[in-house]
């Protein structure tokens, strides 16, 4: 139950109507007057709101990534803050309070100012002690309590707050007839600041009102509380100063180094005199002015280094004893921030720094089951940079570093920590072993990025390090085939899978056997071998849900849906795969939709897999997607359109090359050569068959459900080693090159997609309404809006809405 707001009813009021009238309200007042209190009286009751804690935060960008933390969104690799922001609160009625900001930075009340203008339904509350001065911006001024004059009556707010303050300390009565002088003394002092008001009434009704001397400022009426309060209250009012965020019962017991009752004895006691908040979760916090004394007062004892130790212990025993083992409902996750907090203590103290990484080590496991890959790859790369440390755990912690920051920021974005992870490897006892398990990882990148040649030097690597035959060498031997099933060598394949699917091997290594036995089934597909492939996606997916690798399960299952429509389909929640899973599944989900007549749906998400894969450069999920995309733009009419994303996968699948990728791209642009009635549909027709033939494939899926007019033969020099050449990609590039569009108006420039975006801005559609209307994600449509202002040469969407209005 929250604490009333004594003689707040006018502002009460008016906080009221700004919220009822106004996007932005910020609540603007000093340190101590009620700010914080009076919010979250007015947003109680909202379902909807969502509370941010910024105390602390700096910059714009530690308050957005706090907002989004609140919000539970993730940015996808490549995206804005602002964007993902935005997207989040777009057409959600959401209330978000800001709560704590120091000072309002021109930066973020910009940005702020742009969220809002960019979305519908979204509000924003902030308290902090100056205003943003943004347009939209609705001020509430709080100012102190009045104080009754020397002739007024001793009634009012600030009477009533003191009068009640003092009663709930216990401790002497207050009788104000018979204390009205040192009752009017005390508040004349206060200058009416309800936090002041309460530390002074805590006071009177610890030692009596009589014996309490007025403080001139916060710090003195704190100072003066705190010397009322005996040692282990000192104590653990100095402790809770030091922490920056707020702190669970196990954390204050800890760094109290008392047992949990004692603990919440003293963290109520503190309470009780107005020294510290406890929380609506239970958890313990400090207003910052009172954390800001607590903590001068520790310059001069142990506490600093006492507390310092005592978190790093609670870490020690809180994280999980093995560095494999962790779950997404850790006891210790919700004191995260404190965690982190006592892994970069660790870490700052060379004594110690071992005992940090080994601590980030041991909490990875539980952050990333629960989705956290950002706050883990952080973590990480500040244990790094600490200094060296173990060889093996340091090793160990740079390859998850870059395993988590592949998946937050991109392919590619984990590369530099794999070769910190080979530094560490150096000071290792086996460092051949390590270094192998590094070239390991830094193949799959290279594989999922569509860099093949360099996948297949980084896998031989690692088994040239490794020669003993353990997992590393199985697992660099399974991105193998990977590789030589991408390229379409499906001899080679076949060759390398059969070395590593034995039936002896241990649980934590049958992913691998499961995942090459997958692949085995792929090549049964490409072959038109369906019911081996069939019957290979089935067991893996019966076998991996039997050992809960859901990653190679998901996988299987997407192969068992290509082969039949009505395969299962166990995983409902895509938004917390890993992007390397999510999009494959994603991009058969696009298929389905096509399949079963749906091309507007389909290509909406076919397009929002595209813009992913770009951004996560995920170079073989961004040539699927293009397929399908393209397929459904065709279905759909739109032939030059279709021509351009056929033509961009060709381009992709041909670099590679993913050979057979491309000559499903050649098929795609033959169907749209006759659609136009082109007489060269048979040239890239017969250049696909080529490349089938060589490997004795088929088309399957959408390439088999509509195919072109067959091909006489091949065209000269289009088809070298059965992969299309440099030559051949020109030569289709020449065919389609008379049917680019025109450019008479600017707006001709854009695409069909940007130009439906486009129209939608100018009708002032958001972007969650025009993704709604076009069954594509807010952020396929932010990409369109920054492909169209970089076309157009504009930066706004008022911009793009005045050109198309004028163009209409």
């Amino acid at each position: 139950m929250l604490t009333p707001c004594v003689g707040r009813e006018q502002v009460q009021d008016l906080l009221a109507v700004a919220m009822s009238t106004s996007r932005w309200v910020t609540v603007v007042g000093p340190p101590g007057c009620g700010k914080t209190l009076l919010v979250r009286h007015a947003t109680e009751h909202l379902p909807d709101r969502v509370w941010v804690n910024a105390t602390g935060l700096r910059c714009t960008q530690e308050v957005l990534t706090a907002c989004l933390d609140a919000l539970n969104t993730q940015p996808a690799p490549g995206d804005s803050a602002e964007g993902v922001l935005r997207r989040a609160l777009d057409g959600t009625g959401t209330m978000l309070v800001i709560d704590g900001l120091e000072t309002l930075e021109e930066d973020l009340g910009t940005t702020l100012q742009q969220v809002l203008d960019a979305t519908s339904g979204a509000r924003l509350t902030i308290t902090t002690r100056e205003m943003a001065g943004q347009p939209g911006e609705h001020v509430v001024r709080v100012g102190p309590l009045p104080v009754p004059g020397s002739l007024d009556p001793l009634t009012g707010p600030a009477v009533e707050l003191f009068t009640r303050r003092a009663q709930a300390a216990g401790g002497f009565p207050l009788d104000l007839s018979a204390h009205e002088a040192d009752v009017r003394r005390l508040l004349r002092a206060t200058g009416g600041l309800p936090l002041l008001i309460e530390q002074l009434a805590v006071q009177s009704a610890l030692i009596g009102v009589a014996n309490v001397e007025p403080a001139a400022s916060l710090a003195m009426a704190v100072q003066a509380s705190y010397d009322l309060l005996d040692d282990d209250h000192q104590r653990c009012f100095r402790r809770l100063a030091l922490m920056q965020t707020p702190v669970s019962i196990a954390v204050l017991a800890a760094i109290t180094e008392v047992d949990r009752a004692e603990a919440s004895r003293l963290g109520t006691g503190l309470a009780r005199r107005s020294l510290v908040e406890v929380l609506p979760d239970g958890r313990f916090d400090m207003l910052s002015p009172i954390r800001r004394h607590g903590a001068f007062l520790t310059a001069s004892t142990q506490d600093s280094a006492r507390t310092r130790a005592a978190l790093v212990a609670w870490a020690d025993s809180a994280a999980p004893d093995h560095d494999n083992v962790g779950a997404g409902d850790a006891a210790w996750l919700p004191d995260l921030p404190v965690m982190r907090a006592a892994i970069s203590s660790a870490c700052a103290d060379p004594t110690t720094r071992d005992l940090g990484y080994a601590l980030a080590n041991r909490i990875f496991s539980a952050l990333y089951t629960s989705m956290r890959a950002r706050e883990a790859v952080e973590i990480l790369e500040g244990v790094l940079v600490s200094g060296d440390g173990p060889g093996v755990i340091g090793a160990q912690v740079a390859r998850r570093a870059g395993i988590a920051a592949s998946e937050v920021r991109g392919t590619y974005e984990g590369l530099w920590l794999l070769d910190r992870a080979d530094e560490h490897a150096a000071l290792a006892r086996e460092p051949g072993l390590e270094m192998a398990r590094t070239a390991s990882i830094r193949a799959e990148m290279h594989l999922d990025a569509g860099a093949f040649d360099l996948a297949e030097q980084e896998a031989n690597r690692a088994m040239t390090l490794d020669p003993t035959g353990r997992s590393i060498a199985r697992q660099a031997t399974r991105t193998l085939v990977d590789v030589r099933v991408a390229r379409g060598d499906f001899m080679a394949a076949v060759s390398c899978a059969e070395r590593i699917i034995p039936t002896h091997d241990a649980n934590d290594e049958r992913w691998i056997s499961l995942s090459a036995r997958t692949l085995l089934g792929r090549v049964a597909l490409e072959q038109g071998r369906l019911a081996e492939a069939e019957a290979a996606a089935r067991a893996t997916v019966a076998e991996s849900r039997r050992l809960a690798e859901d990653r190679v399960r998901l996988l299987a299952e997407t192969l068992l849906r290509q082969v039949d429509p009505s395969g299962p389909v166990t995983t409902s929640e895509r938004d917390g795969l890993p992007w390397a899973v999510r999009l494959p599944v994603l991009a058969q989900d696009a298929r389905d939709l096509l399949e079963s007549g749906h091309p507007d749906e389909g290509a909406g998400l076919a397009a929002d897999v595209v813009v992913l894969a770009d951004s996560s450069r995920l170079g073989r999920d961004a040539v699927e997607a293009r397929l399908v995309l393209a397929h459904a733009l065709l279905s759909l009419g739109e032939t030059d359109q279709a021509a351009s994303t056929f033509l961009a996968a060709l381009d992709r699948a041909a670099s590679m090359p993913m050979p057979l990728r491309a000559a499903d791209a050649l098929d795609g642009l033959a169907l749209v050569a006759q659609a136009r009635e082109q007489r060269d549909a048979r040239l890239l027709s017969g250049a696909a068959a080529e490349i089938r033939r060589r490997r004795q494939a088929l088309p399957w899926g959408l390439a088999a459900r509509r195919r072109p007019v067959a091909g006489r033969a091949c065209p000269a020099g289009w088809v070298r080693r059965g992969n299309l050449s440099d030559d051949g990609l020109r030569e289709v590039g020449r065919i389609f090159a008379p049917w680019s569009p025109p450019t008479d108006s600017p707006l001709d420039a854009l695409t069909r997609a940007e130009r439906e975006v486009a129209e939608r801005v100018a009708d002032g559609l958001t972007s969650r309404q025009i993704a709604e209307e076009l069954f594509v994600s807010p952020r396929t449509v932010d990409t369109h809006l920054s492909h169209i202002y970089r076309k157009l040469d504009i930066n706004t969407r008022a911009r793009l809405a005045a050109m198309v209005v004028d163009l209409r």
